[in-house]
Order: C-alpha cells, then sequence, then structure tokens
C-alpha cells in the first residue's frame, strides 16, 4: 500500500518508518525546504517516547544525539529545594533530551538509510478521495496519489480540517514559551536532573548537558498575540521578555537567561483537548494534528511516536485502512486525552507510571474486532 505522509518532523518520519517495516510503502512530504517547524526548542523524549523508538529499531540514532534526564528537582519561590523524583528506570529506556533540530535530523536521516523517500518544500493545501485512493495537493501546484493520506502535519494540521470542516481551532493555553542555551560559566549546574523553579510570576526549568551547556526554559504567562507578531520577535527580545519575568527573584532565572546569547527562541503554547473525527477511509491523523498537550508533562513528542508505531501496526494487520483507522483511534484515544488533560492542569501526578511504563511489542498481531 502507498501512503502519503504530510509532514516530516517527529510523528511523520516515524510513521513512515514503521510504516516500512510493516511492508508498506510510504513517502514523507515535508512543507520545510529543510529541517522543521520550531526547530530552536529542546525536548525531552520521555520512557514511553523511548520505548516506542526502540520497538522500530529507531532508539540507538536518538540515544547517540542526546543526553539522558534521570529525574526532576522541585525548587520553591524563595530557592529552598521541595522535592525532588527519581524516574523509575528499572526495566524502561532513560529519558533523553536533545535538541528539536537535531531529532528532526537524526529521525530523517535514519528513514533515508531505510529507504523512506522525503520530498521536501512540499506544503499540503488539499486533499481529494477518488478511485485510486486519495490525492494530494500542494502548494507548488504539485500533487501525489496514494492509498491513504497520513496527517502528520502538526498542531495546525491541513488534514485534520480535511477529515472535519467544523473541527475546533487549537486553543491558547495562556502560556507562552521561551528556550534557551548557553555555554557561559558561573552558572549553577544540573548535570542529569531538571531542576524545575516555581518563580513568583513564572515558571523555569534547567538542566545541564555532559558538555557543560545550560538548557533552559521559561513558561511565562502571557495574552494572546498574533502569529505575525510573535514571529517577528528577535532573540534579543525574547531574552528581555523572560528576564522580566523573573528579575528580582531570590532565584538564579534571570542570571542564566542574562547570560545567554542569540540562541533563544520562543513562541505561544496551544492545545487540541478533543478532535472529533480522527479519519475518513483514506486519511488519518497522528501526533499533534489529532492531539496536542501543553509542555507541563514533557509527553509531546513521546505521545507522538506512540501514534507512529501503533498506527503502522493496525495497517500492516487489518483487512483495510478503515478498520485499521477505526482500530488505532480506539486503542490511542483515551490514552491521549486523558494526558492533555493532566497536562492543561499543570502536572500529571505524583505516580505517572501510567504513562511512563507504557509499552509497544512490535510483534504482537493488533486483533480484528469488525
Amino acid at each position: 500500500m502507498r501512503v502519503l505522509v504530510a509532514g516530516g518532523g517527529i510523528s511523520g518520519t516515524v510513521t513512515a518508518m514503521a510504516l516500512k517495516l510493516a511492508g508498506h510503502e510510504p513517502v514523507v512530504y515535508e512543507a520545510y525546504p529543510a529541517g522543521g517547524d520550531d526547530s530552536g526548542a529542546f525536548l525531552t523524549i520521555m520512557h514511553n517516547g523511548m520505548d516506542a523508538l526502540r520497538a522500530i529499531g529507531a532508539d540507538r540514532p536518538v540515544i547517540d544525539s542526546s543526553f539522558a534526564a534521570y529525574g526532576v528537582e522541585l525548587v520553591a519561590p524563595t530557592g529552598e529545594t521541595a522535592g525532588r523524583r527519581e524516574f523509575d528506570t528499572e526495566g524502561l529506556d532513560s529519558p533523553r533530551t536533545l535538541t528539536r533540530a537535531t531529532l528532526y535530523r537524526v529521525l530523517q536521516d535514519e528513514a533515508a538509510r531505510r529507504g523512506v523517500p522525503l520530498e521536501r518544500g512540499k506544503r499540503l493545501v488539499g486533499a481529494k478521495p477518488g478511485p485510486g485512493g486519495v490525492t494530494a495537493e500542494f502548494a507548488d501546484g504539485t500533487t501525489a496519489t496514494g492509498d491513504v493520506l497520513v496527517g502528520a502535519d502538526g498542531l495546525r494540521s491541513v488534514v485534520r480540517r480535511l477529515i472535519d470542516p467544523a473541527a475546533d481551532e487549537p486553543r491558547y493555553t495562556g502560556l507562552t514559551v521561551v528556550y534557551g542555551y548557553t555555554r557561559a560559566g558561573g552558572l549553577p549546574a544540573a548535570p542529569g536532573i531538571y531542576r524545575m523553579i516555581r518563580g513568583s510570576r513564572a515558571a523555569f526549568g534547567f538542566t545541564t548537558d555532559p558538555g557543560g551547556a545550560t538548557f533552559w526554559f521559561a513558561r511565562v504567562p502571557d495574552a494572546e498575540r498574533s502569529r505575525e507578531e510573535i514571529a517577528a520577535v528577535t532573540p534579543a527580545g525574547w531574552r528581555e521578555f523572560a528576564y522580566a519575568a523573573f528579575d528580582g527573584d531570590p532565584l538564579p532565572c534571570a542570571d542564566i537567561i542574562a547570560a545567554t546569547g542569540d540562541e533563544v527562541f520562543g513562541g505561544h503554547s496551544y492545545d487540541v483537548p478533543e478532535t472529533r473525527v480522527w479519519s475518513t477511509p483514506e486519511m488519518v491523523l497522528t501526533g499533534d494534528a489529532a492531539h496536542a498537550a501543553s509542555p507541563a508533562a514533557g509527553q509531546g513528542a513521546s505521545m507522538a511516536l506512540e501514534d507512529s508505531v501503533v498506527l503502522a501496526q493496525c495497517l500492516r494487520d487489518l483487512p483495510d485502512p478503515a478498520s485499521a483507522f477505526a482500530t488505532y483511534e480506539g486503542l490511542r484515544r483515551e490514552r491521549v486525552e486523558k494526558l492533555v488533560a493532566a497536562s492543561a492542569g499543570g502536572d500529571v501526578g505524583e505516580k505517572p507510571g501510567w504513562l511512563y511504563a507504557h509499552h509497544i511489542d512490535w510483534n504482537a498481531k493488533i486483533p480484528w474486532t469488525g
């Protein structure tokens, strides 16, 4: 089966690799000429995300390009340590931290090594079902025809709108998130952990990579601004915005931000609490196109990776795409919507084993209940 995959980010690339392993013929269409959107941010792939990569043998390139995180330390507004939680890694893959740009690169390189075609500069603008399956239409005037179309095209998914023209728009969470990197000396170090700080006006987190670089983020309550206004903010503007949120607090946040150069990136945070319709007989959603969570739980990438592998298993084992899509949604909807709700509340609980211990056995057959 020829599968068109709209989106060459995390979900699209891994979906394509899993589909290839399942015996299908995927082709990835990436809107950007190189890399992907939001490539300045960094992220942590949690235990369950690493498990999904391991299910299709794609974990090693990510491990080789990232560093481990073993726990979280909570810091009160006074600067005192309020608690520490070690990640349970017994029988589980350790979480890994890396930049989004690096993750895109290593996944796309691995997909290419496996023979998955990736066409860049192909921004999807429409799709029409027909006797031969579905024809995707791109902004450059070209088209492509396949048996099915997978919408892995992110938060503002075109495929979501094609499947359901009445689909809700992404919901603004009320937060602007700023990411930064600095190699400046004299800053507090947090090797192997994330130090999470609750300031008087905003939240801050940082960790230190093995080379001594500080990776930091700030979650700042903010009024929603237009996409054009957000896109126009310079690195200096993001640095000043983040600094102002912690200026005067008895914490290291402002010092870390002030020691950062132009490697600062920011944007609003959105979620998609519910997508009422995930598929048609020819099209299906995966990753942020189906369900996007606020960054509180650090699970966006990991849930997308789970989606990718489970969708491929369903298309491998079920008798037709419609049955596969319905089964995939049945396996995924409750879990991802629970995660989105928990993230919107700011936490996944003291014992998030329901998230981390999720395991995918690639060799297990998906049963057909139709």
